[in-house]
């Protein structure tokens, strides 16, 4: 497996297209900040509060971890659905390898491609947050957005590869990844902020893994940023923000807690894994 592993990274940081395009989305979203969503949001709140660059700026890096973890997972998927296409996959089938090795390799690769990808976007939205104003996190924050980075991308390496599980072709990864690249922008609140939703698109939000890695990596990311911006405010000012931006989800007047989201992640793991063992025992059947 550890083998497999070698050659999954091999093949996905030797093709330097297959590693831009599954930043495809993380360039889309920082060039949209940049020059256009960052000036908006700011001006928006600079009226009435102070160190809004500092608090957006966080509240845009942490979802674009979330989005990170995701797209290059994907991305690293890519290589299972190429082995299909070229019946590579029969060479290993027909070898000594046994099946549930083979896929532990893929799974392994794709979550160790999206962590290492997820921690150089971490390393460069800290710089840029610092050349912005902000300040470096503190290292409980960093160990806590270390951690949260490892659950989300095994979090969406699960439900990712139950997708690809379906596709044996180079054409349908293409087109899925296109269409997840575009709708995870949506769904982790960069886009449009998910306060800003209706209430039943936001109901459809607060159901997607993604979302809730998003709003745990905000928690952390923005403590301290939101502390400064927000002293002496009230209590409801802070809430109508975080209700707004997606730093905390809101059932009702039920304020979801970050161990609620945790467990929500590991769960949603632990199904999409399950099923996308049964879905590729069935087809090697």
């Amino acid at each position: 497996m550890i083998g497999f592993s070698k050659r999954i990274l091999k093949i996905f940081f030797k093709d330097r297209t297959s590693v831009l395009f599954s930043l495809l989305a993380v360039f889309i979203i920082i060039g949209l900040y940049v020059f256009f969503l960052g000036d908006v949001w700011t001006d928006s709140f600079e009226d009435e509060l102070e160190g809004t660059r500092y608090l957006m700026d966080s509240w845009i890096m942490a979802g674009l971890l979330a989005v990170t973890s995701a797209t290059t997972t994907m991305g690293a998927y890519g290589i299972m659905v190429d082995d299909k296409a070229k019946k590579i996959n029969k060479d290993f089938v027909s070898s000594p390898i046994k099946n549930h090795s083979l896929v532990s390799g893929y799974v392994t690769g794709a979550i160790l491609i999206g962590i290492i990808m997820s921690l150089i976007t971490l390393a460069l939205a800290e710089l840029y947050i610092v050349s912005s104003g902000g300040e470096l996190l503190a290292f409980p924050a960093l160990i806590k957005v270390l951690l949260l980075i490892i659950l989300s991308t095994i979090t969406n390496s699960s439900i990712l590869l139950f997708i690809v599980s379906f596709f044996k072709s180079n054409n349908a990864f293409a087109t899925a990844s296109t269409i997840i690249g575009t709708l995870i922008g949506f769904l982790t609140g960069i886009y449009l902020p998910i306060g800003q939703l209706p209430d039943a698109v936001q109901w459809v939000v607060k159901c997607f893994p993604v979302s809730h890695a998003a709003a745990l990596l905000r928690q952390v990311m923005m403590e301290v940023p939101m502390a400064n911006t927000f002293s002496g405010a009230p209590a409801e000012a802070v809430t109508d923000f975080e209700k707004m931006m997606g730093v905390k989800f809101f059932f009702g007047s039920v304020e979801l807690s970050p161990i609620i989201s945790i467990i929500i992640l590991v769960a949603t793991a632990f199904i999409f894994y399950v099923l996308s063992i049964l879905n590729l025992s069935r087809k090697h059947k």
